[in-house]
């Protein structure tokens, strides 16, 4: 089989048409005035830095994160839901995808990506070997849908983000597939656009260990703009180039 024709068959089963070639990607005073007494001196090569802390500090299990969010009433989303949704696929696996926040259909199933855009997601992932059944895991930045499917706002970002850090952080993936603006500007603390910041390997540091990140357009906007297909493509071949497939880091 050639090259050409191992890419078309690829391209064929995201069922995204014909196959483009991949660009080179590029690689004090206090509040009230008053100055505040100095703190006691203390032996600080004895004492852990904040990262070392961090990194030490022990992290609830996926199952228990799934209870926290559950029942999390930290924003106004939780008196909208039907329920929330907290991920899909298996646990632990190489490859984690990361979205922005649950639909109408994903707020009655409780699973992120379903309906045409999961079903888009299934085909892109199927494209480069990867599966929700067997290798991959899948969350969202927000829980809770926002209603009529509106865009996140940023206060419900800041509640509810730490709540995928740690999935992240318990999951331990090889590499990270972030989706959509909101998913991909929270990972990355960025507000660039996805056309800026696509077409190359990102990292996103979680727990003092940096996680490769490729970054693409989510697959309900590409139902919208199939003319960004070619471009979805060269992220999926950029993904793939970094052989999560050979197991978890």
């Amino acid at each position: 089989m050639t090259r050409s024709n191992s890419k078309a068959e690829l391209f064929n089963a995201m069922g995204l048409g014909p196959v483009w070639e991949l660009k080179n990607p590029t690689s004090s005073m206090s509040e009230n005035g008053i100055e505040p007494e100095p703190e006691p001196e203390a032996a600080s090569a004895d004492l852990p830095s904040l990262d070392e802390l961090h990194a030490t500090a022990k992290l609830p299990s996926l199952d228990e994160l799934r209870s926290t969010v559950a029942a999390c009433r930290a924003c106004g989303l939780c008196e909208t839901r039907t329920q929330t949704v907290f991920s899909d696929g298996v646990a632990n696996a190489p490859l984690m995808v990361v979205g922005e926040a649950p639909g109408a259909e994903e707020d009655a199933s409780g699973l992120p990506f379903v309906g045409r855009a999961g079903q888009l997601l299934d085909r892109m992932l199927t494209a480069v070997g990867a599966s929700r059944a067997s290798n991959v895991y899948i969350a969202n930045v927000l829980k809770c849908r926002p209603p009529g499917n509106r865009n996140p706002e940023m206060a419900e970002i800041e509640q509810c983000s730490p709540f995928v850090f740690q999935q992240i952080a318990v999951s331990k993936p090889k590499v990270l597939l972030l989706v959509g603006r909101f998913a991909i500007q929270t990972l990355l603390g960025s507000k660039k656009s996805v056309g800026e910041l696509r077409g190359q390997l990102h990292h996103v540091t979680v727990q003092g260990r940096e996680i490769p990140a490729v970054v693409t357009y989510h697959p309900a906007y590409l139902l919208r703009r199939p003319e960004e297909k070619a471009k979805v493509w060269d992220d999926l071949l950029l993904l793939k180039r970094q052989d999560f497939t050979q197991g978890s880091a």
